[in-house]
């Protein structure tokens, strides 16, 4: 095998959905408001019982359904979450548990919304190397546990859920080579911190930065895959904010592509928006096995993280 691939994704959001007139009563803001500076229409909320493992376990089992997979063919677990509470045991570990997964190689991975795709390439290179047979990779976040309740600036945005996808090894590689890195100097324009933890965000750093940057960053993960742009079927970006998804998109250059727009039904899930996304755009439909999609994952630490996919 000289590869790998995506056998198959899967997603899981709880049902409580919030919305811009529901937040309308706790903060001052309005749908308008909402809706011309983010996007956003809707966003699903978990209880206090349903925390970040149940929400990965639910994603991750309908991945393993779909690929026809049962819990003893995984050897490698990787959880992608900024939004744990505990350090020990990990998500990882927490999920394997609850599906029986025995014995699987389990660890975290916390790059905050760039965290999936930090995750699938890291399951990629495990496969390649010959260290894991069958990877289940998981981008899961609980955002409404960090978010402040009294800053309508922030907290419109976020959402929770969890998404998931199967890596196998395969014949011919169904998972470019991964273009990543940081800025860790600019750390400090997205937050997680303090005790309780809380979400805080440089917006219009982070806007800037996301729309003057990353476009030339999305491209060369696109000449690691052997592509161009106008190549793909599907983008499939962090969904943080349609003012930044769409003008990205368009710097890009995918100009054939379907441009996933989750946010506005997910609000900011995290590391949890481009499989969600991208497990949303299969099951609808919308890309075919094979189509070439462009994962792009970027924000907290101004991490990024992208690689072109072959659609399961």
């Amino acid at each position: 095998m000289n590869g790998s691939r995506i056998a198959a994704v899967g997603h899981y959001q709880p049902a409580r959905i919030l919305t811009n007139e529901d937040l309308a009563e706790l903060v001052d803001t309005s749908d308008e408001w909402i809706t011309s500076r983010v996007g956003i229409r809707t966003r699903h909320i978990a209880g206090p019982d349903e925390p970040v493992d149940e929400l990965a376990a639910h994603a991750a089992a309908k991945a393993l359904a779909a690929a026809g997979l049962a819990p003893d063919d995984i050897d490698f677990v990787l959880v992608a979450t900024s939004t744990a509470v505990d350090k020990s045991p990990n998500m990882a570990a927490r999920v394997a548990a609850r599906l029986g997964i025995p014995s699987p190689a389990a660890m975290d991975v916390n790059v905050v919304c760039a965290g999936f795709t930090h995750a699938l390439a890291t399951a990629d290179h495990a496969v390649r190397a010959g260290a894991a047979t069958r990877v289940l990779v998981i981008g899961a976040d609980k955002m409404s546990d960090v978010a402040d309740w009294t800053d309508r600036t922030t907290c419109v945005l976020v959402g929770d859920g969890a998404g998931a996808a199967v890596v196998e090894a395969a014949e011919d590689a169904g998972i470019g080579p991964v273009l990543w890195g940081s800025v860790p100097e600019m750390g400090h324009a997205v937050r997680i911190e303090g005790t309780p933890s809380r979400f805080a965000q440089e917006g219009q750093s982070v806007y800037r930065w996301a729309t003057t940057k990353l476009p030339s960053l999305a491209r060369a993960a696109c000449e690691r895959a052997g592509l161009t742009p106008e190549n793909l079927a599907a983008v499939v970006l962090h969904q943080a904010n349609l003012r930044i998804i769409e003008p990205l998109a368009a710097k890009i250059g995918a100009v054939n592509a379907v441009v996933a727009r989750d946010v506005t039904e997910s609000g900011n899930t995290s590391a949890a928006s481009i499989p969600i996304a991208l497990s949303k755009l299969v099951e609808r439909g919308e890309i075919s096995t094979g189509d070439p999609v462009l994962l792009f994952g970027f924000g907290g630490n101004l991490s990024y993280a992208g690689q072109v996919i072959r659609c399961p």
